[in-house]
């Protein structure tokens, strides 16, 4: 049980390459030392990579703002410039639509124009009326009104189809 020890040997994180299984990186003397002397590290490369991204992003983003403004301004200029033409025309437009919709308020009115009822639709109409107000507690009495009303109804719109259709 203990003729081992549980830690490794020291020895052991040392890098050793073999001469047979891959060649040996020879690296020059003068790139080594310039790694060991460089007081730049991992993270002081990041934060320098960092604020170059940063100042590039920023440098774009005034751009961007600069080309919006000045589209913006551009299109302010437009609008605030309309020609007389234009305004003229809109008058013109503006007689012309409110002419048509006299028109078509004429021939609106025209139409609205309703024929009175024969005299067995006015009658049925009225036994239902009437029905209900005696029965307002019995609704469901007023059948027999309900069906004549129905049946008077059926033939004034049999009448109209037929007066289509011929």
């Amino acid at each position: 049980m203990g003729s081992s020890s549980s830690k490794p040997e020291a020895s052991s994180h040392a890098w050793k390459a073999s001469l047979r299984s891959s060649p040996v990186a020879r690296i020059s003397h003068d790139v080594v030392e310039s790694l060991q002397t460089s007081s730049e590290t991992d993270t002081s490369r990041a934060q320098s990579l960092e604020l170059a991204v940063q100042a590039r992003v920023a440098s774009e983003l005034r751009k961007l703002e600069a080309q919006a403004s000045a589209a913006l301004k551009e299109a302010e200029e437009k609008a605030t410039s309309v020609p007389e033409t234009e305004s003229e025309a809109n008058q013109l437009s503006r007689q012309t639509v409110s002419k048509e919709v006299e028109a078509l308020r004429a021939r609106l009115a025209k139409r609205k124009q309703l024929k009175p009822l024969p005299e067995s639709v006015e009658q049925a109409r009225d036994g239902v009326v009437k029905c209900l107000l005696e029965n307002d507690r019995r609704p469901l009495d007023c059948w027999r009104e309900v069906e004549a009303f129905k049946e008077e109804v059926r033939r004034l719109e049999k009448g109209w189809v037929e007066k289509v259709v011929s």
